[in-house]
């Protein structure tokens, strides 16, 4: 039987089943763990961090990986669900360890309505990393090179000493406070206003390479670049998301990426799954889509 496309833009309904995703999209994390393929050396540089307890400055292009590295170390380690910080320009340090809704206390106040002041505080991504853990928590902090330029400098004391001060709480009359915890982790208890970390936590920052960062913020990160995959390993990539069989038969399409790479076009490593996911199934039946559709999902990230 002809396989009939989708969307055919005639008008023509289609009541048949949508396809499913892509097995890697919308994977649990223990899946993305189990799935990703470290570049050689990553892990010496994973256990040095871990020893240190000094954050991991991972640099590379985009769509090497940098992130899942986080979810993979967080599931070898038992170190609990990733809490993630997204970098922006507007990013600032303390919106990282705590929010503090005043305006909602206001209001809660003049409405007769409970308003003791946990229900307003929440601990932000790095707050809640820095909580009296009994064993450490990851924390992502994830482009960290779209900051502010002062960022980096902001965060060397936190790093340095693995705690903070929570301003509202130690001029508030009550010494124990339950606040809430990012991620929906519930709630812990904050003594006497500061946060204090019993275990500290794992760090992965990662950057695109887009700025540099200054000399003493370097100093207290181990840094390690993620290199661009070679043949070899965008096969074990592909192997592990799409099974050796396809593989095996995408081996002219893995020569081709892997020589774009060389020649320094920007390509994401799931661009090269998109296009596999597609033309080695039933949605490419001819050479020509084929062609097409590795034309389409292969740009060159860096052109518009």
């Amino acid at each position: 039987m002809t396989w009939r496309p989708y969307y055919q833009g005639n008008g023509e309904r289609y009541e048949g089943e949508l396809p499913a995703p892509p097995s890697w999209r919308f994977a649990p994390p223990e899946v993305s763990a189990e799935r990703f393929r470290p570049p050689d050396k990553l892990a010496e540089a994973v256990n040095a961090a871990l020893c240190l307890r000094r954050p991991l400055l991972l640099t590379g292009a985009p769509g090497t990986g940098k992130s899942t590295v986080a979810t993979s170390v967080a599931y070898e380690l038992n170190l609990g669900e990733v809490l993630e910080w997204h970098i922006t320009s507007r990013s600032t340090l303390t919106d990282a360890l705590y929010r503090y809704d005043a305006l909602g206390r206001l209001d809660a106040s003049r409405h007769h309505e409970p308003h003791d002041i946990g229900r307003f505080l929440q601990l932000g991504p790095l707050g809640t990393a820095l909580m009296d853990w009994k064993r450490p928590r990851m924390l992502l902090v994830d482009e960290i090179d779209k900051s502010d330029i002062d960022l980096p400098s902001d965060l060397l004391n936190v790093i340095e000493t693995g705690e903070f001060e929570i301003p509202e709480l130690t001029r508030h009359a009550e010494k124990e406070v339950q606040v809430r915890l990012w991620g929906g982790d519930g709630t812990r208890t904050v003594r006497n206003g500061r946060v204090k970390c019993g275990e500290f936590p794992f760090i992965v920052m990662t950057s695109n390479g887009e700025r540099s960062f200054p000399p003493p913020f370097l100093r207290r990160c181990v840094r390690f670049e993620m290199p661009d995959p070679d043949a070899r390993s965008l096969a074990a990539i592909v192997g592990a998301h799409l099974g050796e069989d396809n593989a095996e038969r995408a081996k002219s399409l893995l020569v081709d990426f892997e020589s774009r790479l060389k020649r320094r076009e920007s390509l994401a490593t799931d661009q090269l799954l998109n296009a596999l996911h597609l033309v080695t199934g039933e949605f490419a039946p001819d050479d020509d889509q084929r062609a097409r559709l590795i034309k389409l999902l292969l740009r060159d990230l860096s052109t518009t």
